[in-house]
């Protein structure tokens, strides 16, 4: 049993990588990026910026709890379990609030009431939207840095890569890989900027209108799914313990 709970625990880290690219802040960054003259320096700036606070908090946070774990062997075959029926009941009940609309019901109502009360002022920009419509590389390599600290995915994931207790090349080596995935919103249009810049520009276009109409149920249902699997995987080492 031992020797099987690392691939559950990578497949998990896969699929909390995969929640955390729907991240809504980083589709309205590329989105304000491509409204602006020269995206590609733009998005290089924010994508650097992105990975160095994201693989450099990730690190030290992943080799810290690394150390702390060493010293607490003996608890965590009760621990394991436990946190899995959590963080799955936790994921559960958030695919659910994203597949039932209620999300975006409350989203629409507070935009509503916000409207209503200032009905003679314009919507307030967003923050990515206030740092980066200027412009400006240096900029877009702040906001990158700013807009990418972690959410409750990246710490969970950085949990799991921990308890594994891999080598240290390999330990880092998961980190950079979660965050690579993490971005690939970002990534997947730079590196067209690259290769093919017009057939990109149109691409994104399309693909930032799908993810728009289909972001919510797509996070919704990968939160589901890894929910399910952290409850099943969790309940099945506690009947077997």
């Amino acid at each position: 049993m031992s020797q099987c709970l690392p691939v559950g625990d990578v497949f998990s880290i896969f699929l909390l990588s995969l929640l955390a690219m729907f991240n809504p802040t980083l589709l309205a960054a590329v989105t304000v990026m491509m409204l602006l003259p020269d995206p590609k320096r733009l998005i290089t700036g924010f994508l650097l910026g992105a990975y160095l606070s994201a693989m450099g908090v990730g690190l030290a946070i992943v080799f810290s709890l690394h150390g702390a774990s060493s010293g607490t062997e003996s608890s965590k075959s009760t621990l394991s379990p436990l946190e899995d029926l959590v963080f799955g009941a936790i994921l559960l009940m958030v695919g659910w609030v994203l597949l039932s609309g209620r999300a975006a019901r409350a989203k629409k109502r507070r935009k509503l009431r916000h409207e209503q009360k200032h009905p003679d002022k314009e919507s307030k920009q967003s923050f990515p939207e206030r740092m980066l419509g200027r412009g400006s590389v240096r900029l877009s390599f702040v906001a990158g840095a700013l807009l990418s600290l972690p959410g409750a995915s990246y710490f969970v994931a950085l949990d799991k890569i921990a308890k594994l207790n891999w080598p240290t090349a390999t330990t880092a080596l998961a980190v950079i890989v979660f965050v690579l995935i993490e971005m690939l919103l970002l990534e997947v249009p730079l590196f067209g900027f690259f290769v093919a810049p017009e057939w990109t520009a149109r691409a994104v276009v399309r693909f930032r209108a799908w993810i728009s109409a289909n972001a919510v149920r797509a996070g919704g249902w990968v939160a589901m799914t890894l929910g399910c699997l952290l409850i099943i995987r969790g309940t099945a080492y506690l009947i077997a313990g």
